[in-house]
């Protein structure tokens, strides 16, 4: 039996790392500004760890959206793979060449391009899909600021957030 509803535990679980480095922020203040010696300057220096781990945390709350959509995502060694009811596929972060997001459908889908493989379709609310954050913001060039915006987007048509320059 579970003390908290669901909505709230969900919530809680999107907003995680923004809960933590709020905690560390609020242990860092206390311990500057309430102990002697040592814990002093520990607590200075958990001050701008903590405001990290917030400003990090608030990024991927924003970017997390819902899950229990089809298919499931799994990220390793720098492949992503979609194991999805009715497709499927890899994709190499380094051998990538955009990345999309298409508002089309439903729910959004996530279009990852490669060449010589068939594009990779992701749902939005794909089981997995918080691991996306990381692995997309490894990509030269594109900032989680973008990522954040597109997926706040009420836009129609799909947009490309990041495509590989040659040089």
């Amino acid at each position: 039996m579970s003390f908290i509803r669901p909505e709230a535990a969900q919530s809680l679980k999107r907003w995680r790392e923004t809960l933590i480095g709020l905690v560390v922020i609020a242990l860092g203040g206390w311990w500057a500004l309430g102990l002697d010696g040592i814990l002093s300057w520990v607590g200075l220096i958990l001050l701008p760890i903590g405001a990290s781990l917030t400003i990090t945390g608030i990024q991927r709350g924003r970017f997390r959206s819902k899950t229990g959509g089809p298919g499931m995502v799994q990220i390793d060694e720098g492949r992503v793979t979609y194991f999805g009811p009715l497709t499927g596929g890899s994709i190499d972060l380094a051998e990538m060449t955009e990345l999309t997001l298409d508002p089309t459908g439903q729910p959004a889908h996530w279009c990852l391009s490669q060449p010589g493989q068939p594009k990779l379709f992701i749902p939005v609310s794909a089981s997995g899909n918080d691991t996306l954050f990381d692995a997309f913001s490894s990509l030269p060039g594109l900032r989680s600021e973008t990522l954040v915006a597109a997926m706040r987007t009420t836009s129609d048509i799909p947009v490309r957030l990041w495509h590989r320059k040659h040089p």
